[in-house]
C-alpha cells in the first residue's frame, strides 16, 4: 500500500545546496537507510519529510489516513515525567486507555469507597478491553528494560541525554505509525539493545526511513538506500551490501560517460582551433556543440577524507594497569583489573550502557584515579583522547583557529610537512568553511573536526570512546583504514559491531559487579564463543534438572558394547587398547608434568618482564600454546584412563 509522497523537494542553506528536486514514494514494507557524508543535509530531510522543517520548494504528500513519526536525534521532553510516562505518552487510542486506567487506579487508591472513583475505575476497565490494551503497559516495561531502562519511575530530568534518547525509542516502537522516521537509532545503545531493536524493526509493520552509520543494522533491516550526494539523491532497491555494488557500477558507468565526453571534446577542441569559421549553419551547430559539451561537465565529485597524519615513536612500556579497582557509592564499576599493553594492541570495550567503559578510558588518560591499584604510562606515550563529549570545544572559535591550537604545521604519513588549513581541506573542511564558527558545524562535522585535532597531535596510544556516533560510514570507512596501518595501541569503546570487527583484536567485556573478561578476537569472534559457552551451560542444566540426560558414552563403551538385533544374552566385546594407546598411557603422566613444569616457569618469566613489553608478548604466546598442548593432553588422559578402567572391569566379570 502506498503511503506517502515526496515530490521535487529542495533545501538550501545560504550557498550549500542540501538536497535539489529529489521524488520518490514509501510503501507499506519499505525500510529505507539514508547515506551521505556528514553536512549532506541527511538529518534535515528527515525533518523535511516529516513536516518538522520547511523545504525551500517541493511538497510531501501524506493521505490523511496515514501516520507518521519521526524519533529526533535530541528529542524534547518535560524533566518530570518519568521514563514509563514518557514511553506510553503517544496519543493513540490505546496508550489514552492506558494512562486514563492508572489514574483511575491511582485516585481510587487514595479514596478506596468513593463511588465516582469506583465508576471510573469501570469505564477505564472497560475501555481497557474495548482497545485491547492490557499488554501494551508490559510492552512498554519490556522495550524499556531492552533498551537499558529499568528504573521506570525515573524522572527524564535526572537521566544523561543517551538515557532519554532511549526512552524515546521507546515511545516511538509504542506508538503506531505507518511510517517511521528515526535518526541514528542506534546511538548510545549497546550491542544488546541493537540486536534488539533489529529484530524489532524487521518485524515491524508499516514503513521505516532512518539515518544511521551502523552498517551491520542497515545491512540486516533495510531493503532500499538513498543517497544523498552533492545535492543529488540515488536510489537503489537494495541492503547496505549490494548497494556497494550498485554505487560501485554506477561510477564506473559514469567514469565511462565522462571519458567519452572528454573525447569527443577534445575532437572538437581541435576542430575549433584549426580556425573554425562560424559563417555556415553547419558550423555555427559545431560551435554550439563544442560549447554544450564543455559546460555538461560532471560536478566536481566530493573530496575524499585523507587520515594520513604520523604518530610519536612508542618506547617498550605502554600502558600498564595493576589490581585497578573503582566504584562510585557502593557500585563497583571496576574490579581487580589488570592489563598491560603491548605494541600494535587492538582492544575493544564492550559492555552494558553504565557498566563502567568509560570510567576505564578515563583512568587511563589520567581524568579519573583509581580507588585500588595503579595506572602507569610509559615515558613516550602520547595520549589521544576521542571522548564522547562535545563540550570540549569552545563553539565560538573558528574552525582553522581551533586546529591551529593544536598544531601550525602537521607532518603526515609519508613525511612531508602541511599547514593546518591544508591538513583541514584533506579532512574535507573547504576554506570557505574554515573560517565559520564551530557552532555552525553539524553534529557530524564537530566530530570529524575533533577527530583531526587529536590525529594532528601525532599521538601513539588512542583512546577511542564511541568513534563511531555521528560520523558518517565514509569517515569510518577510511578511520579503519587509518587504524589498520596505525603503528601504535588502540583502545576503542564502541557498541557498532561492524567497527569492532574491522579495527580490533581482543575484547575486554563488562560482565556486571566490576568483573572484566578478556576474549582473543574481534566481536563477531567474541560473540560465537559467548553462544558456544551459553549452550553448554544450558546443556549441564538439562543434565541436571528433572527429567535425567541421556547418557553419553565413554572412549570405552564407543569403542567396543554391542548388541545384538533381537538376541535376550548379550555379550561384550573384547576391549583392548592399541600399541599406540598403550605407548601413550605409559607416558601421558610424565608429559602432563613437564607441560606443567614449562607452563610454571613461563608464568614466572612474565612476571619478571612486567616492563619488557616485546618480551613479555613473546612469553605470552608461549603460554597460550602450553596451554593449548596441556588441554589436550588432559583430555588424552581421562579418555586413556576412562578405557583401562572399563578393561579392567571386563576381567573383573570375565574371572567371575
Amino acid at each position: 500500500m502506498h503511503l506517502l509522497s515526496v515530490e521535487h523537494l529542495t533545501k538550501t542553506y545560504g550557498e550549500k545546496k542540501l538536497f535539489e528536486d529529489v521524488s520518490f514514494g514509501i510503501a507499506e514494507g519499505d525500510k529505507i537507510g539514508i547515506i551521505g557524508v556528514n553536512g549532506t543535509g541527511k538529518s534535515t530531510f528527515l525533518k523535511a519529510i516529516a513536516g518538522m522543517e520547511p523545504a525551500d520548494s517541493g511538497k510531501v504528500i501524506i493521505p490523511p489516513r496515514v501516520s507518521v513519526r519521526m524519533l529526533l536525534q535530541n528529542p524534547e521532553f518535560d524533566p518530570e515525567e518519568t521514563v514509563l510516562e514518557h514511553a506510553l505518552g503517544g496519543d493513540t487510542p490505546q496508550l489514552r486507555a492506558v494512562r486514563e486506567y492508572a489514574a483511575a487506579l491511582e485516585a481510587l487508591e487514595l479514596s478506596p469507597s468513593d463511588e465516582a472513583l469506583q465508576q471510573r475505575l469501570l469505564r477505564a476497565n472497560a475501555a481497557m478491553d474495548e482497545q485491547d490494551a492490557w499488554q501494551l503497559e508490559s510492552d512498554a516495561r519490556t522495550a524499556l528494560s531492552k533498551l537499558g531502562l529499568n528504573d521506570y519511575e525515573a524522572k527524564l530530568g535526572t537521566l544523561s541525554g543517551g538515557q532519554r534518547k532511549r526512552a524515546a525509542m521507546a515511545a516511538a516502537l509504542l506508538s503506531p505509525s505507518d511510517v517511521l522516521i528515526l535518526d541514528e537509532p542506534t546511538n548510545h545503545i549497546d550491542n544488546e539493545s541493537v540486536a534488539w531493536l533489529e529484530g524489532m524493526l524487521q518485524k515491524r509493520r508499516g514503513a521505516l526511513l532512518m539515518v544511521t552509520h551502523d552498517r551491520y543494522f542497515l545491512d540486516r533491516v533495510s531493503n532500499r538506500v538513498i543517497e544523498l550526494d552533492r545535492g543529488r539523491a540515488f536510489f537503489y532497491t537494495a541492503n547496505y551490501s549490494r548497494f556497494l555494488e550498485l554505487k560501485l557500477e554506477r561510477e564506473e558507468r559514469e567514469a565511462a560517460s565522462e571519458s567519452k565526453r572528454q573525447n569527443l571534446l577534445r575532437n572538437e577542441l581541435a576542430w575549433i582551433r584549426r580556425g573554425a569559421k562560424a559563417r555556415t549553419t553547419k558550423q555555427k551547430a559545431r560551435i554550439e556543440r563544442f560549447h554544450d559539451l564543455k559546460e555538461a561537465a560532471p560536478e566536481k565529485a566530493s573530496g575524499k577524507l585523507d587520515l594520513s597524519v604520523a604518530s610519536s615513536r612508542l618506547g617498550r612500556k605502554i600502558v600498564e594497569l595493576e589490581h585497578v579497582g573503582k566504584s562510585y557509592g557502593d557500585r563497583t564499576l571496576i574490579r581487580d583489573f589488570s592489563y598491560i599493553a603491548v605494541p600494535e594492541d587492538r582492544v575493544g570495550i564492550i559492555g552494558r550502557n553504565g557498566s563502567g567503559k568509560s570510567t576505564l578510558l578515563k583512568l587511563i588518560a589520567g581524568r579519573l584515579q583509581p580507588d585500588a591499584g595503579e595506572v602507569a604510562l610509559g615515558p613516550t606515550v602520547k595520549l589521544g583522547y576521542f571522548s564522547q563529549e562535545h563540550e570540549e570545544m569552545d563553539e565560538s572559535m573558528r574552525v582553522i583557529e581551533y586546529i591551529r591550537e593544536q598544531a601550525e604545521q602537521v607532518r603526515t604519513g609519508d613525511g612531508t610537512t602541511i599547514s593546518a588549513g591544508q591538513l583541514l581541506e584533506r579532512f574535507l573542511f573547504p576554506p570557505a568553511m574554515q573560517w565559520s564558527p564551530i557552532a555552525k558545524l553539524s553534529g557530524g562535522e564537530k566530530r570529524r573536526l575533533q577527530l583531526l585535532r587529536i590525529l594532528s597531535g601525532a599521538p601513539n596510544v588512542l583512546l577511542l570512546d564511541e568513534p563511531t556516533n555521528d560520523l558518517d560510514i565514509a569517515t569510518l570507512s577510511v578511520l579503519e583504514d587509518y587504524l589498520e596501518d596505525f603503528p601504535g595501541v588502540v583502545l576503542v569503546v564502541s557498541h557498532d559491531r561492524y567497527f569492532l570487527d574491522r579495527t580490533v583484536e581482543r575484547i575486554f567485556a563488562f560482565e556486571g559487579n566490576g568483573a572484566i573478561t578478556e576474549h582473543t578476537g574481534n566481536y563477531t569472534e567474541y560473540e560465537e564463543s559467548q553462544s558456544k559457552r551459553g549452550g553448554a551451560a544450558e546443556s549441564a542444566s538439562a543434565a541436571g534438572g528433572g527429567k535425567p540426560a541421556a547418557k553419553t558414552a565413554s572412549p570405552a563403551e564407543s569403542a567396543g558394547t554391542e548388541c545384538s538385533a533381537e538376541g535376550s544374552s548379550r555379550r561384550e566385546a573384547r576391549l583392548r587398547m592399541s600399541y599406540q594407546e598403550q605407548k601413550d598411557f605409559e607416558a601421558i603422566d610424565s608429559w602432563i608434568a613437564e607441560a606443567e613444569t614449562k607452563l610454571a616457569r613461563v608464568q614466572d618469566d612474565m612476571g619478571e618482564s612486567g616492563s619488557d613489553s616485546v618480551k613479555l608478548q613473546a612469553l605470552m604466546a608461549e603460554q597460550e600454546s602450553l596451554e593449548a598442548r596441556l588441554e589436550e593432553l588432559m583430555e588424552r588422559w581421562t579418555y586413556l584412563n576412562e578405557l583401562a578402567e572399563q578393561i579392567e572391569a571386563q576381567k573383573s566379570r570375565g574371572r567371575s
